[in-house]
């Protein structure tokens, strides 16, 4: 049995094969218990930071993540103890089987570690938005979604950078300084992409508008539902799902409907000319007892004007901020009230009755 634990494959002992074997499947077969172990001991260390952390909600996010790199990394290691077979070190164009399979191997450890470092963020960013939920201002819930994604897209850039020095073997700084130059075209090409990513940051520390906001841009009228880096996305009256570049939501006239503190409504009579004075009189009165309730704010009612096809009579009312569906009910009752009131003094609208005279 020693005689064949001792003979040498490919350049390594039998046994050295079944010990790093073991090593692996061990580590794959338990890693979930053992980040469950190692998840727990973070645990004990963030709660001494964060007191109303849930422990499951921090397993969850980061068992995952922390038993996949534990058992790449694990794994990477045993193998790195045995030798590379001479007999499999051919030549891949400029670089060889050996150099392949190291650079193989550093990608899969910072893509792992990375995918870690992504999901410790989420869970920093649940616990931020967990403490934001208690506070009446919305703003802080829209920066901790934006702030998210900037640091993710960060953190993917290092990776990426990483990978280039650690797995290709690259010069970081020199190939920063090319891309330098590289970057000023880069940037013209990619003028709306930095203009929107500018505004982003112009609209959250601006806050001309926030997440639930009931916004007028563009001839578009919706609810804003997230703003991210690049853009905002609106959710309209007709249930659509409008995506508005950064910039033109800074550069536009926006009217945050959501931040006024009145509604308007108007009605406007074009009456008869056969109308009597007395009965303008009456139905002027009718109308401001119409409007005369609990929901209206304010009222004006006038006598606009005397055209050569009607008697013209505006009003506009002012409710409280109510929601749009509280102001039709409004705005529907008081047009029919004024309705049956034209018809209770036999008012006629301009141009309801047409008498055609033939002369000669």
């Amino acid at each position: 049995m020693n005689d064949f634990l001792n003979q040498v494959w490919w350049g390594n002992p039998v046994k050295n094969y079944l010990l790093i074997i073991g090593i692996i499947f061990f580590v794959w077969v338990l890693k979930r218990f053992i980040s469950r172990y190692i998840a727990g001991l973070l645990y004990g260390l963030v709660h001494k930071i964060w007191r109303n952390i849930e422990k499951k909600s921090f397993i969850n996010l980061v068992v995952k993540p922390l038993g996949l790199f534990l058992a790449v990394l694990v794994s990477i290691i045993a193998l790195y103890k045995l030798k590379f077979p001479e007999e499999i070190d051919v030549d891949v164009y400029k670089f060889t089987a050996k150099d392949i399979f190291h650079s193989g191997g550093n990608i899969i450890l910072i893509v792992t570690f990375t995918g870690l470092l992504l999901r410790i963020i989420d869970f920093v960013a649940l616990i931020l938005e967990r403490r934001a939920n208690f506070t009446p201002d919305l703003s802080d819930n829209q920066l901790i979604v934006f702030f998210k994604d900037f640091f993710k897209a960060i953190l993917v850039i290092i990776g990426i950078m990483l990978v280039l020095r650690y797995a290709f073997s690259l010069n970081i700084g020199g190939l920063l300084t090319g891309l330098s130059i590289v970057g000023a075209a880069i940037a013209l090409s990619l003028r709306e992409s930095l203009e929107n990513l500018i505004a982003s940051f112009i609209i959250f520390f601006d806050k001309p508008f926030i997440t639930g906001d009931l916004v007028k841009v563009l001839n578009i009228t919706g609810t804003v539902e997230r703003i991210g880096l690049r853009s905002t996305r609106i959710r309209t009256d007709q249930t659509t799902f409008v995506t508005v570049p950064n910039k033109q939501m800074v550069d536009s006239v926006l009217d945050n409907l959501s931040l006024r503190t009145q509604r308007r409504g108007d009605l406007r009579l074009e009456i008869n000319l056969q109308t009597s004075s007395a009965t303008i009189e009456l139905l002027i009165g009718g109308l401001k007892k119409i409007m005369d309730r609990k929901e209206v704010e304010n009222v004006n009612i006038i006598f606009s004007e005397i055209t050569g096809n009607a008697f013209i009579i505006i009003s506009d009312y002012y409710t409280a901020p109510v929601t749009l569906q509280e102001f039709n009910d409004v705005k529907q009752t008081i047009n029919l009230q004024s309705l049956k009131l034209m018809e209770e003094l036999k008012i006629e609208i301009a141009g309801a009755n047409m008498d055609v005279r033939i002369i000669q």
